[in-house]
């Protein structure tokens, strides 16, 4: 039996690290799973895995910024990454990530996807870069196109939106693929010009946490990540209560402070987080920030 039952397994060989090293460990990008993250892995899988019908499904992730959208996203194109094509010019990728073009414009699109492939773009016309966009996505086997952050590409007038939609309806009939796109609140007010868009696209909501027992489990799983010697039990009531306050129920936010307090706690040779490791380690809660900008301009 382990010495340190708070913490898994793959965590226990990072106690040997020098406080500094331990940080470098916490600073690492990480998978947190948790039941909504898994369901909602699955529902990306079923659009992978739906046969080609004449109008193909597709989802919209919507969440609040800093809740944990692109970690989905980019967690499903991890585990679907490309292969090579010994016998082909192109690799063979049934799904790539996108970041959504600043602003709704069509040759924008083209030209993220294609560089996102490391394919040249071309300097011509729109019908240009479609095509090329097409001929390639036919040659990789593309199933699923993700779109992150899309409400950004849906800012500007109707009109421009209206034809960026466009675009993405081409791509799905020409192609006969799915589309996985995320964004916020904004994103499904975006689409609403659009009937049929609105009709491909099934909204998944990702809510902000609630304190709860699905929290409380949660922290257990951050604790046991943590390379902190000592249990700090951040499900108990006092500190899940302040946890949950400080970060608003946002998974972002949440991973952002418990860090920033275990980084706190190693630097001043503490091995655990406490209600006053929260409180001093410099973290600031997002209506905190937000008022101390309203105050400053």
């Amino acid at each position: 039996m382990s010495d340190y039952p708070h913490l898994h397994s793959s965590c226990l060989n990072k106690l040997t690290l020098n406080p500094e090293d331990r940080i470098a460990e916490i600073l690492k990008p990480r998978w947190i799973g948790y039941p909504l993250a898994h369901k909602t892995l699955q529902r990306f899988d079923d659009l992978l895995r739906h046969p080609k019908v004449s109008r193909m499904p597709s989802l919209m992730l919507i969440g609040n910024t800093n809740n944990g959208k692109t970690d989905l996203i980019k967690k499903f194109c991890q585990t679907h990454l490309p292969s090579n094509n010994e016998n082909g010019e192109h690799i063979v990728a049934p799904v790539i990530y996108v970041q959504a073009p600043p602003s709704p414009n069509e040759a924008d699109l083209y030209s993220v996807i294609l560089s996102s492939l490391y394919e040249r773009v071309p300097s011509a016309s729109t019908s240009a870069k479609r095509n090329k966009t097409i001929s390639v996505l036919k040659e990789i086997g593309l199933k699923v196109l993700c779109i992150d952050e899309l409400h950004n590409s849906l800012a500007g007038s109707s009109i421009k939106r209206q034809q960026f939609l466009n675009a993405l309806k081409y791509l799905g009939n020409e192609l006969s693929i799915s589309f996985i796109a995320s964004g916020t609140e904004d994103l499904l007010r975006a689409v609403s010009i659009d009937n049929q868009i609105q009709n491909r696209f099934q909204p998944m909501l990702l809510p902000r946490w609630k304190l709860n027992k699905d929290f409380k489990q949660l922290l257990c799983t951050f604790e046991s990540i943590l390379p902190l010697k000592s249990p700090s039990n951040l499900h108990s009531t006092m500190l899940c209560k302040q946890i949950y306050n400080l970060s608003e129920g946002s998974i972002g936010e949440l991973s952002t402070l418990l860090n920033q307090a275990a980084i706190y706690a190693l630097r001043n040779n503490q091995e655990c987080i406490t209600l006053k490791t929260l409180s001093d380690c410099g973290y600031i809660a997002p209506s905190e920030r937000n008022r101390e900008v309203s105050i400053r301009l």
